[in-house]
């Protein structure tokens, strides 16, 4: 999928460190984040007090959270930290995009691929910025899910953990691969975020007596329809479930068993893991007959809703999960390029959930009451009259440190949220991507050597005569086929980036191949890379004599290539300012030549003759 891959080694220490950075830096906003609001609401707290005004008040007695709701709440709290701390592992950065979300898709149909490689691309082009957003999100929507136990925030904590997870079933996990073949509930169908999705649409629903009552009812068969119809996908014919191996290879269960024990791992699971793989490649009908007959039985007995049934069914399915979560899912974080521990701990808790919400009893005055809400004003009290000063003094005295948390844990996700979306802001790609290539620019200062050629019109050009414009120089083979397209295309987005100062700027080529020195090849590979068009572009030749002459000026090396009349030589670029004096050579190497680092290199050489051009 064109785009989606940087080409970079997703451990290239250059980003790594700028990850690294960019993740303390904000770690230290967020630590400022909680602390000035702690520090605010303690102050307000005890002038309230000091001054005799009134703290707050509560409406009525709160009533006690729902145990279903509560395990939810925690246990994907939880899991959304731990994910927060996954993505911060250094290969997150660059590695995301073309080892995690590219292989899930690679099986998905065409328009699902489409799709991913859209977030793919929009990842690649800023990976700094996007990594670092993923942490503080799911970090901050965890913190929020664990502080809000009740009330308005506690709902929009759910609904942003459903939100979020939706954004990650689809672009992270290709819609969890339920439009890909092998589509089983073992390996992690229908996608962990499909049930953080599940489970903050159940913390977001408001708890009238109503609603808890249908949850009671129906949270459990829910899942267990969910189990019997993957139980059936499991048992169907053709599928390779049921074979261990075919015609000496591993079968569908065994081989993706498996390709989990070569992951980077401690060696005691990768050995544990490696023999059930084993065991499933001899015994692999056994193995799924097994897994068939709990997911249906399971699904069955959670359709009769009788505690009596439900609840060995219930200890019997989360063992399994436990054992699958190990066994065939290989605990899902291990290689460095975890994202989450997989569906088995997100079932498991679900499951439960749904356990305890059918054996709950309604609390005896749930139909009369509501839960606590701070009371800064009246009810009747219009907006206007909320944001007034001493309205709001009031109301934070009256909140709790719960409440206050929970203002922390979304400046927390604003935190991640806010420098992703400037950055998108930006079409260019983060100069990150070139400087981990070939480095940053080296200042100059020091004469640029005088040249005195003509251009592919045939016309003279030379250093002195481009007096009082900046110079982008660069040396490019009109018959190279690999780095000098790259190149030309890349200065040519160059010179579009910098808008209204590109007539101050002229954008030049030296031919760098004596033996193709005529105007007229210039000319093909100008129209070949839609040059003609560019104002301010010179692409400069002239007598083998006087190429060489120029090359050993600049310090450009060039030699012929056995195989044809292309030449192997350097890629270079410098910037000669308006007074003829060299600020800035870069070293010119496009690297992989995808969307996102010819993005890269082009903003890099845009900011280097932009800044040569702010120099007095």
């Amino acid at each position: 999928m064109p785009g989606m891959n940087s080409g970079l080694n997703p451990n290239d220490p250059t980003v790594v460190a700028a990850f690294k950075s960019a993740l303390i830096h904000q770690g230290i906003i967020a630590l400022l984040i909680f602390a000035l609001l702690s520090l605010a609401w303690v102050s307000v707290r005890e002038w309230s007090a000091a001054t005799g005004a009134e703290a707050g008040r509560l409406a009525r007695p709160a009533e006690p959270e729902p145990r279903w709701r509560q395990l939810l709440r925690i246990g994907f709290g939880i899991l959304w930290i731990f994910d927060g701390v996954l993505q911060a592992q250094p290969a997150m950065a660059v590695g995301l995009p073309s080892q995690v979300i590219e292989p899930t898709a690679a099986s998905s149909p065409a328009w699902v691929q489409h799709l991913v490689n859209w977030a793919g691309t929009t990842w690649s082009y800023h990976p700094i910025q996007a990594g670092a957003a993923a942490v503080w999100i799911q970090a901050g929507i965890g913190i929020w899910l664990l502080v809000a136990a009740r009330g308005p925030l506690s709902r929009l904590a759910g609904l942003a953990s459903a939100g979020w997870g939706l954004i990650v079933w689809v672009f992270g996990e290709s819609f969890g691969g339920i439009f890909a073949p092998g589509l089983t509930w073992l390996f992690g169908a229908p996608g962990a975020a499909a049930l953080y999705c599940v489970a903050g649409i159940l913390v977001a629903l408001p708890q009238r007596p109503e609603v808890s009552a249908r949850l009671r009812r129906w949270m459990l068969p829910a899942i267990g329809l969910f189990l019997i119809g993957m139980a059936v996908l499991q048992a169907w014919p053709g599928r390779g479930f049921w074979q261990g191996s075919f015609r000496g290879q591993p079968g569908t269960l065994a081989g993706m068993v498996q390709s989990m024990a070569v992951t980077s791992q401690p060696s005691a699971l990768s050995a544990l893991v490696s023999s059930f793989g084993s065991l499933v490649r001899a015994y692999g009908f056994a193995v799924n007959l097994v897994a068939v007959t709990v997911m249906a039985l399971a699904g069955v007995i959670f359709l009769t809703r009788r505690p009596r049934l439900v609840r060995p069914a219930v200890i019997a399915l989360t063992a399994f999960s436990l054992a699958d979560w190990v066994l065939v899912e290989d605990l899902g974080f291990f290689g460095g390029l975890g994202t989450d521990p997989n569906s088995m701990i997100p079932t498991a808790l679900l499951v439960i959930a749904g356990y305890l919400a059918l054996t709950s009893a309604p609390a005896a005055a749930e139909a009369t009451a509501e839960p606590a809400t701070p009371m800064a004003s009246p009810p009747s009290a219009g907006w206007r009259e909320r944001l007034k000063p001493t309205a709001l003094r009031q109301s934070a005295a009256g909140s709790s440190a719960r409440t206050m948390a929970s203002v922390g844990a979304i400046g927390v996700i604003i935190l991640g949220a806010a420098p992703m979306a400037a950055a998108q802001a930006s079409p260019q790609a983060s100069t990150i991507l070139a400087q981990s290539i070939a480095g940053s620019a080296a200042p100059l200062d020091a004469p640029a050597a005088p040249f005195s050629l003509i251009d592919q019109h045939a016309k003279p050009v030379s250093l002195a005569g481009l007096s009082g414009r900046a110079v982008l120089l660069t040396f490019l083979d009109p018959v190279c086929v690999t780095d000098c397209p790259l190149e030309a295309q890349e200065v040519r987005q160059a010179g579009a980036l910098l808008g209204a100062q590109a007539r101050h700027v002229a954008l030049v080529a030296i031919n760098l191949n004596p033996a193709y020195n005529s105007p007229g090849y210039l000319q093909a590979f100008d129209r070949q890379e839609r040059l003609t068009q560019v104002p301010n572009w010179h692409y400069l030749t002239g007598s083998p004599d006087q190429l060489r002459q120029v090359y050993r000026r600049y310090g450009v090396a060039s030699q012929t290539l056995p195989a044809g009349s292309m030449l192997g030589h350097s890629d270079v670029a410098f910037v000669i300012d308006r007074d003829g004096r060299m600020r800035a050579e870069l070293d010119f190497d496009p690297g992989p030549g995808t969307a996102a680092t010819k993005s890269s290199w082009a903003a890099v050489l845009a900011g280097a003759v932009s800044k040569v051009l702010k120099q007095p």
